[in-house]
């Protein structure tokens, strides 16, 4: 069988792969010509439109690395019998401490006094007062593999009340995390001190916190989105933090990525920016390397996939 790999992998993956399959390498000349000849595709951030698949007739099978398949179209996937196949779980470690990473460079305003003393300034502390999470109102937006870890997370380090919302998730989903289940955002948004959020995109959440939903935080509240940019109404948000409408913000996600300075949210003192990096760890890569290149062996040789999405 042919497997193309179109994004950089660590080794795990690619030397499981190489066992078992014919493989290109995303950096072999030939992977431009995929879609003449794979059987199967290794995916992190390459896009998968219609025209791939139905250009790619051999194709049975994309093993994409990490949770999100938003830049995958599955319709058209499963239009063509392509079988997607995701991988979730396994990041939800590195993503959980990314979030609380960010929470405590904007809440402590860690990237600010990093800017100011690499320019020379005297940075006088009174001046730039934080805000502790100790016993903190936290939001927490999803309540799966990763909105659980940094539930527990931050009720573990720092007492912080949980409010969980989560539409899709029955009663009794964390019995062991001492939290509150509210039923709207509504009932959500004007009590949180912190928000985080960990819902995939989908038609439903796109621009699920909006003008009206931001508006509706203290002005002492923060932001933090480790899920994906689109979720959040990055224009808003914009407004919002510049008008002092919201005190600051964490983002690993943007609707465009990589983000650049085009993008006037990372021009904000009150915004910590980082690249998308949320699963961005050396365990973590290794690990979900070698599980979907195992999925992706798998599924080829005619096994059931573990965690189909189309």
């Amino acid at each position: 069988m042919k497997i193309y790999i179109l994004d950089h992998f660590v080794s795990s993956g690619v030397e499981f792969l190489t066992q078992h399959a014919d493989v290109v390498r995303w950096d072999d000349p030939r992977v431009k010509n995929w879609h003449e000849d794979a059987d199967g595709l290794m995916v992190r951030v390459t896009p998968l439109t219609a025209e791939d698949f139905a250009k790619a007739k051999k194709l049975k099978v994309v093993a994409k690395q990490g949770v999100g398949v938003n830049l995958i179209d599955l319709v058209a996937a499963k239009a063509h019998g392509v079988i997607v196949c995701n991988t979730p779980g396994v990041n939800s470690e590195a993503v959980a401490e990314l979030g609380l990473a960010l929470a405590l460079a904007v809440t402590r305003r860690v990237a600010e006094f990093d800017r100011l003393i690499r320019a020379g300034k005297v940075v006088k502390r009174i001046d730039f007062l934080g805000i502790e999470l100790w016993e903190k109102t936290v939001g927490v937006i999803g309540m799966g593999n990763i909105g659980t870890r940094i539930a527990r997370k931050y009720h573990g380090a720092f007492n912080a009340k949980i409010l969980a919302y989560d539409p899709y998730i029955p009663a009794g989903r964390w019995p062991d995390i001492p939290h509150e289940r509210v039923s709207s955002l509504d009932e959500l948004l004007p009590r949180v001190d912190l928000l985080t959020i960990h819902t995939p995109l989908t038609p439903e959440t796109r621009h699920l916190i909006g003008r009206r939903e931001l508006g509706l935080m203290k002005e002492t509240a923060v932001l933090v989105n480790v899920s994906r940019g689109e979720i959040v109404d990055e224009e808003a948000l914009y407004d919002a933090l510049k008008s002092g409408r919201l005190l600051g913000a964490g983002l690993d996600v943007f609707k465009k990525e990589p983000p650049t300075t085009d993008n006037p949210l990372v021009s904000l003192p009150n915004v910590v920016a980082t690249p998308h990096a949320g699963g961005g760890t050396r365990e973590t890569q290794e690990k979900s390397s070698l599980v979907t290149a195992q999925q992706l062996v798998h599924v080829l040789g005619g096994g059931q996939p573990l965690n189909r999405v189309a």
